[in-house]
């Protein structure tokens, strides 16, 4: 699979199109930061538009180090912590809140230790393969990225909304061959395909098919938008 400036920025205003359409259809105000989702991975991939522009000598000198920062901060950074808090949130009362909210706690400390890193330790970035490699001796730890895929793919998960499951579902499998296939740039590879694959809620909330008052099924009660000015 190749990748380039071009494919990021695509992307990015494919999804940043597809991002503004999901929210319109949010109903419920809960359930706001997951419908952000596809939104929030566009501007992470213009971000890394701006890495390949960076590594290809065709920004300024300093451009390398401050995009790649701006990539980092979101896929290393924040993600860990956005994807749990997000599916918290429209959980109802029960055990499999409990055990999200503990996942969010894993993504707070992954948050706090990654945000931390990015600061003191500059965070390498090569083309390699057609493909970015992102590398920082911090975040990079074994265990730190098993908390990471735990705390984003575990909360996905174990929701009580089965397309929410489903969207973790094809998360966890992309994770999987992206890590068989091409390791070396897992974090630039993986956050590509989760972005893509983030279309998927804009389906979802269209339909209505993640009701946070009532899981699994169609509520009889009409709730107005949460962002009518976006219609």
């Amino acid at each position: 699979m190749c990748f380039s400036a071009t494919a990021s920025f695509t992307a990015a205003a494919v999804l940043a199109t597809i991002g503004v359409a999901t929210l319109r259809h949010v109903r419920e105000p809960r359930a706001l930061l997951f419908a952000s989702v596809p939104l929030l991975f566009a501007f992470h991939q213009f971000s890394e538009g701006l890495v390949w522009l960076s590594l290809e000598g065709r920004l300024g000198r300093y451009a390398v180090d401050h995009s790649v920062f701006l990539f980092s901060l979101y896929a290393i950074g924040i993600l860990p912590l956005l994807m749990p808090t997000a599916v918290a949130l429209m959980e109802p009362p029960g055990w499999r809140r409990r055990a999200v909210l503990v996942l969010t706690g894993v993504g707070a400390v992954v948050f706090a230790w990654d945000m931390a890193g990015l600061v003191i330790a500059p965070t390498c970035a090569v083309i390699d393969q057609h493909s970015i490699a992102y590398s920082n001796p911090v975040t990079s730890r074994l265990w730190v990225s098993l908390l990471y895929i735990l705390a984003t793919c575990g909360a996905l998960l174990l929701s009580t909304h089965r397309v929410v499951r489903g969207y973790g579902v094809l998360n966890v499998i992309g994770l999987t061959v992206v890590h068989l296939v091409k390791g070396y740039a897992f974090a630039s590879v993986w956050c590509f395909y989760a972005a893509v694959l983030s279309v998927v809620l804009y389906r979802q909330f269209h339909r209505q098919d993640i009701d946070v008052a009532v899981p699994n099924g169609t509520s009889g009660v009409r709730r107005p938008f949460v962002l009518s000015w976006l219609r």
